[in-house]
């Protein structure tokens, strides 16, 4: 079975899905973003609404309700899940082959792959 044509996600994508475990509406996954990221990841609001637009489409994540007049709120749907998690898998899995070979002080490890 070939990989998921969506894979590999973005960093930025990924932690979007990943703040939206739980609904949330556009400010609040920019803070959660930046919190779940270290600092690492900071969007600006139309980098962050073109990625919700595109996520939409994708169905990865749907609107489900707004916050007073205003804020539109949003949650990670089943097929977001998913891609997410492949997505998981696939980062676990390299970093898992890269301990088997790879060591930062510069020895080599014996490992066979």
């Amino acid at each position: 079975m070939g990989r998921d044509k969506h894979l590999p996600l973005t960093e930025t994508v990924y932690y979007i899905l990943l703040a939206l475990h739980e609904p949330a509406h556009g400010y609040l996954i920019l803070q959660k973003v930046e919190e779940l990221s270290g600092g690492q990841v900071r969007m600006a609001a139309g980098t962050l609404y073109g990625a919700i637009e595109n996520l939409i489409k994708l169905r990865f994540i749907e609107p489900v309700g707004s916050v007073g007049s205003r804020r539109k709120v949003y949650v990670i749907t089943e097929a977001g899940r998913t891609v997410l998690s492949l997505d998981f898998e696939r980062m676990s899995h390299m970093i898992e082959t890269t301990r088997r070979i790879w060591n930062p002080d510069g020895r080599e490890r014996n490992a066979e792959i």
